[in-house]
């Protein structure tokens, strides 16, 4: 079948059809928010309106659609919906789908974020964008496969998945579905991770490492100083020295401007904590948090070696970090008494992607890409896609893309536009169209 024949075989994205899905799942979006302990999501809430609108055209009702609904914790299942092709060898999937959702407090939202609104082109409600809005997307285009049983070469999969707001879980979603061997079929045709934004091809993501760094001196009364180790002193002069090794160590990589990166590798605090205490107290200990978020071009272990041989020479020379003011001292003789610094990380450090430019999976959708929006535009992003570096390293040709809008991505008064979904829904055609001429 040409590719122009599919095109207008599968057709446009039906708007009331699609409306009326999303209306159900941003209905469902209060009881998917992933904030563990106190939320935790009930994806088969979602998998059950998706499985409404495809069980008519599945296999079990004399339709092509292979089914299988897939849960490895009770009420959170993955959904994978596959279309066979004619050639073993052919394949391309959609996946990333998450039914799961960050949370959303009504009271900062102008509108309801727990049902679907509507106003002009606008579709407002938690999960629009992330990642509701692409559930309907991907399961409207996987039911007109089903009710057109339009004859194709490639199979085409959409792998709809729990638990990606939050990964202190494990074993719940994507994960779990690779290591039992759900995806390994998808590794011969490119897989289309769909969960990012804007329209356009996002080529690279950046890793994420978090930190705890802590300082501990010696408390003391405030009027007596030169008694005391400052830990709070400590901690900013110590993280200073780390920060800026760490930006000698990872500078902007050649690589970061090819892939359109908007800033490079950084390391920068974002809290601070420490023991409460009467204002005439000088601090005895503190901590300082933050997160590195690290180019794909740099290797995570590099950075985690840097960083402890880093605090080990600040801690051999404590001494000679600046202090502030006649008495600020980090070391106390008198009492053999050091400063000391330390450095902790999070349980799950997350790699970033650079995604191959010269492979057929983004051939096809930076073409797909130019015809339907008219123009190609990659970007990537410091921001971090959890999973994907996995799958990439297991030797799939992952190619992120979403139709959401980066503005509102786990912000207040989320929303959508119809004409963008209805544009990926054009583009994912496109994308199976010119596979089928290869």
């Amino acid at each position: 079948m040409s590719g122009a024949s599919i095109i207008q075989t599968l057709g446009d994205l039906n708007r009331d059809d699609y409306v009326d899905l999303l209306s159900k799942l941003i209905g469902e979006s209060q009881h998917v928010q992933n904030n563990p302990p106190n939320l935790i999501p009930e994806e088969d809430r979602i998998v059950n309106h998706v499985l409404d609108v495809l069980l008519p055209y599945s296999t079990t009702n004399g339709g092509p659609l292979v089914i299988n609904h897939i849960t490895y914790v009770p009420n959170r299942g993955n959904l994978i919906v596959e279309y066979p092709g004619t050639q073993a060898d052919k394949i391309v999937s959609f996946v990333g789908m998450h039914m799961d959702v960050v949370t959303a407090n009504p009271s900062q939202w102008a509108f309801d974020p727990f049902s679907l609104s509507i106003e002009g082109d606008q579709l407002r409600g938690r999960g629009t964008t992330d990642c509701l809005g692409h559930v309907a997307l991907v399961a409207e285009l996987m039911k007109k496969l089903g009710k057109t049983k339009i004859p194709l070469k490639s199979t085409v999969v959409a792998v709809f998945i729990a638990s990606e707001e939050n990964s202190s879980i494990p074993g719940v979603g994507v994960d779990a579905l690779d290591e039992h061997g759900w995806l390994e079929k998808l590794k011969p045709g490119p897989l289309y991770w769909v969960d990012s934004a804007d329209k356009q091809p996002c080529i690279g993501t950046a890793g994420t490492i978090q930190w705890h760094f802590k300082t501990t001196g010696k408390l003391f009364h405030s009027g007596l100083p030169n008694r005391a180790i400052n830990a709070l002193e400590l901690g900013m002069e110590a993280l200073k020295v780390i920060q800026l090794q760490f930006y000698e160590d990872f500078p902007p990589h050649p690589q970061e401007e090819v892939y359109g990166f908007e800033t490079p590798s950084t390391m920068k605090p974002t809290q601070w904590a420490y023991p409460e205490g009467s204002i005439n107290q000088i601090p005895g200990e503190c901590t300082v948090s933050g997160d590195v978020r690290l180019t794909p071009f740099y290797s995570i272990d590099d950075v985690l070696k840097k960083l402890r041989d880093h605090i080990d020479y600040v801690n051999d020379n404590v001494e000679t970090l600046d202090t502030r003011g006649p008495v600020s001292k980090y070391v106390l003789p008198d009492e053999k008494r050091r400063g000391k610094v330390e450095i902790t990380f999070g349980t799950e450090n997350i790699p970033g992607i650079a995604c191959n430019l010269e492979s057929r999976g983004y051939q096809v959708l930076a073409k797909a890409t130019e015809e339907v929006i008219g123009y190609v535009k990659p970007y990537s992003i410091t921001g971090t896609l959890p999973l994907v570096h996995d799958l990439q390293d297991k030797g799939y040709d992952v190619q992120n893309i979403g139709y959401g809008l980066t503005e509102v991505y786990h912000a207040n008064n989320e929303y959508c536009n119809f004409s963008d979904m209805a544009q990926g829904y054009a583009v994912f055609v496109r994308i199976i169209s010119q596979l089928e001429e290869d």
